[in-house]
């Protein structure tokens, strides 16, 4: 063989042996590239920013089912834990879309985190997200379920409510009727039927004034308040009522506070909180009424020597028609509507009430607001 044969040859072999050498790096290139993927966390691009901007609860799972990212509010919810879903039938969810490919979309109950109490009620979405992952999103109803019953509630409450006056007021009617040939029957029933259609009225006035409170608008044209003069009217409309069962409303001294806001609903929130606290103190006990000035923030407190609050119940005494003691609250007429004023009162103003209670050493409920200032009045829209 010639030499110019030999070198096409050897030529021709290093061709065949590079492009050997060249398929066998892009294959093994490839390959690692397809065990990068398997291995590798990272979710699609764009994913990161918005679960990290969404307000509902989301997360994405691996084919592991792993949870490679989770937004805050599949954190806070307690969704996830340890880099895993917490509850089961959110598991189940991921495993079917996976295994049919279908979204799927679900309306959940589940307790709150792995050991919660709390009940949470979530709207659940399930889809693929690409090929490998699937993304999670939920969304809590968990307040409509809330507001729903306390609707019901409510509907039930009142029902209740103004049927034990109407009916009252009914049978004394009848009553008057048939002894109408008694005088002392008659002016004893005519008695019996003002109480009733005096308190039936309340009723009616308070839910007015409580569905007048939850409007956008109910603080109108707020102006600059004496809040000595608050507490000073609304002692002397309990004087009478405090007197006759021996209670001594006890008044700190002069305070000199002032706050924006509108002092008939002042004097109204102030009025049930020392009404409330007659009617649930024994008889020859005190009522302390103060108020006090720190960091901006005006409290006007209310501290009684009654029966207290249970811990389990002082969460709820700020709701409509709600009542710690029922029995005794009909028997004294009260509407269970005065602590829900109270609360939006002090709301409408920028401020809230607070409660301490202890079973059996009484309650101090604590209106908070604002303290007159500039910055207070931009923010209740007096003018200046």
């Amino acid at each position: 063989m010639d030499p110019a044969t030999l070198e096409l040859l050897w030529l021709v072999s290093g061709i065949v042996v590079g492009s050997a050498i060249v398929v066998l790096i892009m294959l093994a290139a490839r390959r690692g590239q397809q065990a990068a993927e398997v291995v590798n966390t990272a979710v699609p691009d764009g994913v990161d920013q918005v679960l990290d901007a969404l307000e509902s609860a989301g997360a994405v799972l691996d084919p592991s089912n792993t949870v490679v990212k989770a937004s805050p509010g599949a954190l806070a919810f307690g969704l996830v834990w340890n880099q895993a879903l917490v509850h089961p039938v959110l598991i189940e969810m991921v495993d079917r879309v996976r295994r049919t490919g279908e979204p799927l979309a679900e309306e959940v109950q589940l307790s709150r985190g792995p050991m919660g109490d709390a009940i949470l009620y979530l709207w659940v979405r399930v889809a693929r997200l690409g090929s490998r992952y699937v993304m999670l999103i939920a969304e809590d109803r968990t307040e409509s379920y809330r507001l729903d019953d306390v609707r019901k509630d409510f509907v039930a409450n009142i029902s209740h409510e103004l049927k034990t006056p109407i009916g009252a007021v009914s049978l004394l009617a009848e009553a008057l009727a048939s002894a109408s040939d008694e005088p002392e029957q008659v002016r004893r029933f005519a008695k019996r039927l003002t109480v009733e259609a005096d308190r039936l009225a309340r009723i009616t006035q308070e839910l007015i004034q409580l569905s007048r409170l939850q409007a956008a608008d109910a603080l109108t044209m707020p102006t600059l308040v004496d809040i000595d003069a608050v507490v000073s009217i609304a002692i002397d409309q309990n004087r009478v009522a405090a007197d006759s069962h021996g209670i001594q409303l006890a008044v700190g001294k002069k305070s000199h506070a002032e706050v924006y806001g509108d002092e008939a609903l002042l004097v109204v929130a102030l009025h049930n909180l020392i009404a409330n606290a007659i009617q649930y103190s024994p008889d020859s006990s005190r009522i302390g009424i103060g108020v006090t000035e720190s960091d901006g923030i005006i409290e006007i407190a209310v501290t009684d020597q009654g029966v207290g609050i249970a811990d389990e119940e002082r969460d709820r005494v700020f709701e409509r028609f709600y009542r710690s003691d029922p029995a005794r609250s009909r028997n004294t007429g009260g509407s269970g509507l005065g602590l829900a004023i109270v609360k939006h009162v002090a709301q409408n103003h920028g401020g809230d009430v607070r409660v301490w209670s202890q079973p059996g050493n009484g309650s101090t409920f604590t209106i908070r607001l604002p303290e007159a200032s500039p910055a207070t009045a931009a923010s209740l829209g007096v003018q200046q």
